[in-house]
């Protein structure tokens, strides 16, 4: 099977500025000193890592116990991470902290909360003791499904310090999704409210749960937290409210002193089909490698505001709305609804009304963002920025320049970051005090990460050259199984090659060194023999000046195999004719040849995403296809998107 080719052609280059690179946690010397004990020696840096951003109860008596493909980080030592995150932010020289914001949270009709390190220990420790008082022990799962307010925050927390593995499921999922998660971590409480704010009008979310429970016989209790104040149905004594229950909480409750490889959450994987899977974390690497890249890719210092605008119901919310920028002893920001409501410009005056400084964001808000038009991100004073990142899926270099130019006001470092739910946290990725970046790239691994692009042989293939992302050592973030199925864990994760995690992602590695995600391994498309990543066909769409956002899946052609389809989203008040259609396919051909120009292209105003932001290409492909859609669509944001796609043609 040949590479994956690369057709995009990015040379523009952003040096770190000599003003951030002084002032940067990590410098060019620092970064060039990891690198170098990184790739000699991983485990030695990693304890390195874990001795400098993380408090430990007892120490490890071995680093890294390695049996492919199980791992055990920091063996034998003790922790917890709800300590990390708030009690050591109040003790010592830390003390300071104990009046600074830990989190700042906005909902979507307007109203606002900050929360001080010390308020959020006391009702953390509230209710961990509430949720013991419920008969919750160490090592019980428990299910969160809320609406992003802090109460979230607090319950996430509260699990931590007790031992009890949270297992959080957006709020936006089917009662039978609920449900087939809540029976597979075995919960035996559930945590959820009322219902929630978004697009200017509440929903309901505990109707959703008791139909959950029906079939959910794990389930003891019920919590429920009062948001929107809508009539709900409480069944006595299995449900209770969230604020009866703390009214009488006592504020002191010790952090227990758990195993570095103690389970600290199970995430189920959005889009699956049938059995869902439950990717596992645990405590101590997780910690190490969330509280480690927070602090050196987003540049953490105590005077900012970190803000990025995952729903913590996936991993990113996981991993840098919480636990690695509270353990950092940052502050957080946390906002409620959509970011377009009541106003297109909902998020510029969230980051002008609360001076946020560093912001990190999906490429698809971004391209959201261009189509509604610069005039609204200009009407706010975005001065507060300094460091601007990027997650979810490959950023287009196009969609990239607009985002240096007009919200980082040419001034902010990007940093573009690639890694999965299963890795935890960071794995590849600039270091802005560092790194030189190119509009689209990933750029490098991060110190410790062990990333190659591979053949299908499992041979690393020579730069420049495209193939199969791979992680060849094992890092402390990763997950260490699938809850329930450790057969399915090594099966998925370890079986392409013998020892190598396989990301289920195409890469494209250069001469420097730098990675170009190509997206995902089942997105590559066969032209006539040539093996294409959508993401490069989408970026010379998104290149052209009158274009938004653009997706591109293939379908069975008779003649070349396979024919490009391209789905785009135009700006607002653009004509779409049969002449825009010529001119975006001499635009792709001009920009990375007559092999990558689209067959078809489809305007829509909009394409099928996930509550995360992710395109939802399974779905395009059978649109393309003719066929009906078929699988899992319960993270679809918008069903009213799919009947749009249908009767999309290009004439």
């Amino acid at each position: 099977m040949p590479d994956i080719e690369s057709l995009l052609k990015e040379k523009r280059v952003f040096k770190p500025s000599p003003e951030f690179s002084r002032q940067a946690n990590w410098n060019r010397k620092t970064v060039a000193e990891y690198r170098k004990l990184g790739s000699t020696n991983p485990t030695r840096f990693w304890a390195k890592m874990a001795k400098e951003h993380v408090s430990w109860f007892t120490p490890w008596k071995k680093v890294l116990d390695w049996k492919p493909p199980f791992a055990k980080w920091f063996v034998g030592a003790k922790l917890n991470v709800s300590y990390n995150c708030l009690d050591r932010h109040l003790e010592g020289e830390n003390a300071w902290r104990r009046n600074k914001a830990a989190i700042i949270w906005e909902g979507e009709p307007g109203d606002s909360r900050v929360i001080t390190y010390a308020q959020l220990h006391r009702e953390v420790c509230k209710f961990a003791n509430v949720l013991k008082g419920l008969g919750v022990k160490k090592g019980d799962r428990v299910a969160l499904y809320m609406p992003m307010i802090p109460e979230l925050a607090v319950a996430m927390l509260a699990c931590t310090r007790i031992g009890a593995p949270h297992s959080i499921v957006f709020g936006g999922f089917s009662a039978d999704s609920l449900r087939d998660r809540i029976n597979d971590a075995g919960a035996v409480v559930v945590i959820t409210a009322d219902g929630g704010y978004r697009r200017g009008s509440s929903f309901a979310l505990k109707p959703m749960v008791d139909k959950a429970v029906e079939g959910a016989d794990c389930v003891e209790h019920v919590v429920v937290v009062k948001r929107t104040g809508e009539t709900t149905g409480m069944m006595s004594p299995r449900d209770v409210w969230w604020h009866d229950l703390m009214a009488n909480a006592s504020p002191k409750c010790p952090a227990a002193k758990l195993d570095a490889e103690h389970p600290l959450f199970i995430l189920y994987t959005s889009g699956t089909t049938g059995k869902p899977k439950g990717i596992l974390h645990t405590t101590g690497g997780y910690l190490v490698h969330v509280a480690t890249t927070a602090k050196a890719i987003f540049d953490l210092k105590d005077e900012d505001v970190f803000w990025c605008s995952a729903d913590i119901g996936w991993i990113t919310g996981h991993s840098y709305v919480i636990y690695g920028p509270l353990a950092n002893g940052a502050t957080t920001v946390m906002y409620e609804g959509v970011p377009t409501h009541p106003g297109p410009d909902r998020w510029w005056s969230i980051i002008e009304r609360w001076g946020v400084s560093v912001f990190y964001t999906a490429p698809t808000a971004i391209r959201t963002f261009i189509r509604l038009g610069d005039q609204h991100p200009k009407k706010h004073d975005l001065s507060s920025l300094r460091l601007l990142g990027t997650v979810g899926e490959p950023i287009n270099p196009e969609a990239w320049i607009w985002y240096h130019r007009v919200i980082g006001g040419r001034k902010c470092p990007i940093v573009d970051t690639w890694w999965q739910t299963e890795t935890g946290g960071i794995m590849i990725t600039p270091l802005p005090g560092a790194v030189a970046t190119k509009p689209g790239s990933a750029t490098l691994a991060f110190p410790g990460i062990d990333a190659e692009v591979l053949s299908e042989e499992g041979d690393p293939t020579k730069p420049p050259g495209g193939g199969f992302l791979a992680i060849r050592k094992p890092w402390p973030g990763m997950l260490r199984g699938i809850w329930g199925d450790n057969q399915r864990y090594a099966e998925t994760y370890w079986s392409k090659w013998k020892n190598i995690y396989f990301a289920g992602d195409g890469a494209h590695r250069e001469k420097d060194g730098y990675f170009w995600i190509m997206g995902r391994v089942d997105d590559v498309m066969n032209i006539s023999g040539h093996r294409i990543g959508t993401m490069e066909v989408e970026s010379a769409l998104v290149s052209h000046q009158l274009v938004a956002e653009a997706a591109v899946v293939g379908r069975p052609d008779e003649i070349t195999g396979t024919a490009i389809v391209a789905f785009v989203t135009v700006r607002v008040g653009t004509k779409t004719d049969v002449d825009l259609v010529d001119t975006l396919r001499n635009h792709v051909t001009k920009e990375i040849g007559a092999i990558a120009k689209p067959k078809e292209i489809r305007f829509t105003d909009a394409l099928p995403k996930t509550r995360s932001g992710k395109i939802m290409r399974r779905l395009l492909r059978d649109i393309a296809s003719g066929k009906d859609t078929v699988g899992d669509t319960t993270t679809l944001e918008d069903y009213s998107v799919l009947a749009a796609l249908r009767e999309s043609d290009d004439g």
